[in-house]
């Protein structure tokens, strides 16, 4: 089960309370105080692990706490310190107080074992508080109590490209064909209700990873269809492949702009943030109609001859890349017509996305 969001109330551990005990032993005359400290409560972290994508584990839990210490003995013991509770989350899991909406944590690195809470401190035993004047002290400290929180645990998930399109264009298609994902696959819409996240072989030593994301429609920024509930996994992605089926009744031009204002709508960022376009489905129509929609789009961005490289494969189909030297904002890295059906540059996407990440990562310094 896939969960995204889930509200818990987290607590570290008690202090133990220390302890008022006066030495007695055999043969010695003279004893004195000697009540040892309680245990410090146990810490609350949280461990960003790869072997973990979703938050199912805390789903249906209310309550999360770390062991309390024990109190001290006599003999000057210390009393053993409670054990930390340790949640295991994916990466890209954000910690929210959920009162204030305050971001706590933003958990993005495998590995990262981060504390949230701190364990109360243990009670000092009647030991310490003997002088010459008051030999004989009769109390101790209590503990200190641990710390309590409401929290909103929220998983945006973590990837290279993010594949944005309206439902059924063709997104789980692509991703299974080109991809380890195995999504489920069906001609109707909104069949991927979650996001599906794949690793991409472009090269010998190169991958990246790629994430579907359920079906946006117009609307979603504000709670129509699925849109809202998934918009949050796309502000991790690095680029935006914008999957536009050409053989749906709204055409491929008005499908991306639709796209690009509810994105905008929903993060600035988003609507900034570098993209390429994808022509989906064109064994449905003929080579003809392909160019002429690749051409309209061309127009759209104002992309001249001498800003595009076109290149004519064996199928006849135009497509597009931005200057390697002077990426342009708000303009497609490339246009390309894919059929992820017939595997009609399917290879050729990724590579092209590869190269768009790499220079990307270039441009960024």
């Amino acid at each position: 089960m896939f969960v995204d969001i889930v509200k818990l109330s987290l607590s570290s551990g008690k202090g133990g309370e220390g302890c008022t005990s006066f030495r007695k032993e055999k043969f010695v005359v003279k004893g004195g105080p000697d009540g040892g400290d309680g245990g410090k409560g146990g810490d609350l972290l949280f461990e960003v692990s790869n072997n973990t994508d979703t938050l199912s584990k805390y789903a249906g839990k209310k309550h999360l706490k770390a062991e309390d210490g024990l109190p001290g003995g006599g003999a000057r013991c210390s009393g053993k310190a409670g054990t930390s509770l340790v949640l295991k989350v994916p990466p890209g899991t954000q910690v929210f107080d959920d009162n204030s909406d305050e971001l706590l944590l933003d958990l993005t690195n495998d590995g990262d074992i981060v504390k949230l809470l701190s364990g109360g401190k243990g009670g000092l035993g009647n030991y310490h508080f003997k002088s010459s004047r008051h030999q004989t002290p009769r109390y101790h400290q209590p503990g200190l109590s641990g710390t309590t929180i409401s929290v909103r645990l929220e998983l945006k998930l973590i990837a290279d490209v993010g594949l944005v399109g309206f439902p059924n264009v063709g997104k789980s298609t692509l991703i299974s064909t080109i991809s380890n994902a195995k999504p489920h696959i069906a001609n109707y819409e909104f069949t991927t209700l979650i996001p599906n996240l794949g690793v991409v072989k472009s090269g010998e030593y190169t991958n990246f990873v790629m994430a579907d994301i359920p079906g946006i429609i117009e609307g979603a920024n504000i709670g129509k269809g699925l849109g809202l509930d998934f918009l949050r996994h796309i502000q991790r992605t690095k680029t935006i492949l914008y999957m536009l089926d050409v053989s749906h009744y709204i055409s491929p031009l008005l499908q991306y702009k639709t796209l690009y204002l509810e994105l905008s709508k929903y993060s600035k960022i988003l609507g900034e943030s570098s993209f390429a376009i994808a022509l989906t489905k064109i064994d449905t129509i003929s080579q003809k109609e392909v160019n002429k929609i690749s051409k309209e789009l061309f127009e759209f961005f104002d992309i001249s001859k001498s800003d595009a490289l076109l290149y004519d494969t064996k199928e006849n189909l135009d497509y597009h890349f931005q200057d390697k030297q002077n990426i342009k904002q708000n303009l497609p890295y490339f246009i390309l017509p894919l059929s992820s059906a017939t595997h009609i540059n399917t290879n050729s996407v990724a590579y092209a996305l590869q190269d768009m990440i790499t220079n990307n990562k270039i441009q960024r310094g």
